[in-house]
């Protein structure tokens, strides 16, 4: 049974967090004089010289009502990884306590446990890179705090059972985190409707995929509110700048131009796996529901340092678990797939010349 009083750390339950200027002040106002800013202006633009909002109020508002949650259901951060270290250092003692991670997952939920001082226990996904709910359950011990789940996953591009998460939540007495940050090029329900009735599932969603905003830096967490509040306690006062949040209020008022980028992005998705099956170079394009293909290919490394070569760059995953000589291709401009496939159809040709070649000579 979840309990939030029995997984806090005690002393972030007695934390008393820093009161800054903005947040101890409510109403209207003309002159401010009490955060000891600049009050002669910017030379970066108009308003910089003041402090932000610490809470995000106005943007919360805005991200509630597009999500059907209440403002107070919501973190607003630093990317999503400020969101993945608040919650290890809320929940996880230091030297004492675990998480469990579902690899290949997103490397930066261990780099985060590491920093934290936190264990790492893996249950790796199945070999079609589904989740092994059976496994995590079986896995769960008294220190476990958080077991990361993302879907679709990176760098397999799946989503995960939604029923199988939910179970892992009802049976598990510490936190779930469901990361979404690729949520929106995936035809699947998102948990953030299951918080109300979940109180420990923390769902992560993110500006900088679908909603282009990489450059900005803006991640959220939806939550029960007492673990929103947690996590407002202990982030640092000014965690989210005044442009990064007037930026993202005037992207919520352009959610027709992101529709038509993200409908743009499936469908080229679609192109580009269809024309990379063709080669004979790529044995296998794994079924994605995020905006990039996970590709198994003949010589990843090679491929990889080829493509390097003629200006593009894809990662190398052939290092991740279950991944061994793939690729991660993220879905580019239609412009910039054509220059991918044309670059790869000139390595095919290579490969075929080399390999006939010897044969040829070798007849002669």
């Amino acid at each position: 049974m979840f309990d939030l009083n029995q997984i806090v750390r005690p002393n972030i339950a007695r934390l008393k967090p820093y009161s800054s200027a903005r947040s101890e002040f409510e109403g209207e106002a003309e002159i401010f004089l009490d955060a000891n800013e600049n009050a002669f202006g910017s030379p970066a633009g108009p308003g910089l010289n003041r402090y932000p909002d610490p809470l995000q109020r106005e943007l919360k508002e805005a991200i509630a009502a597009m999500r059907g949650v209440r403002p107070e259901n919501i973190f607003i951060g630093n990317g999503s990884d400020e969101a993945i270290d608040l919650l290890f250092r809320i929940f996880c003692e230091p030297g004492r306590d675990e998480c469990i991670i579902c690899p290949p997952t997103y490397g930066m939920y261990r780099v985060s446990a590491d920093i934290n001082d936190v264990a790492v226990k893996e249950v790796p996904l199945r070999e079609d890179f589904s989740l092994d709910a059976d496994g995590v359950l079986g896995s769960l011990a008294r220190q476990t705090k958080i077991v990361f789940i993302c879907s679709p996953n990176n760098p397999t591009g799946n989503v995960m059972d939604r029923t199988s998460i939910l179970r892992i939540a009802e049976s598990f007495s510490g936190i779930v985190v469901v990361d979404e940050a690729y949520a929106e090029f995936a035809d699947a329900e998102s948990l953030v409707a299951s918080i109300a009735s979940h109180p420990n599932i923390v769902v992560l969603r993110t500006f900088s995929k679908a909603w282009a905003m990489a450059g900005l830096r803006v991640g959220m967490a939806f939550a029960d509110d007492a673990i929103i509040e947690l996590m407002n306690r202990v982030k640092p006062p000014y965690n989210v700048s005044g442009i990064a949040q007037r930026a993202v209020l005037e992207a919520l008022r352009s959610d027709k131009q992101i529709s038509q980028w993200i409908n743009q992005a499936i469908s080229e998705r679609w192109r580009l796996a269809k024309e990379l099956s063709r080669l004979s170079v790529v044995e296998k394009v794994f079924p994605s529901d995020a905006n990039f293909l996970l590709v198994k290919t003949s010589d990843a490394a090679g491929i990889y340092k080829e493509l390097i070569r003629t200006g593009i760059v894809v990662r190398d995953r052939s290092r991740v678990l279950f991944c061994d000589g793939c690729l991660r291709i993220t879905v580019g401009t239609p412009e910039e797939n054509d220059r991918l496939l044309a670059s790869l159809r000139s390595i095919e040709a290579a490969v075929s010349a080399d390999e006939i070649l010897p044969v040829l000579l070798g007849g002669i």
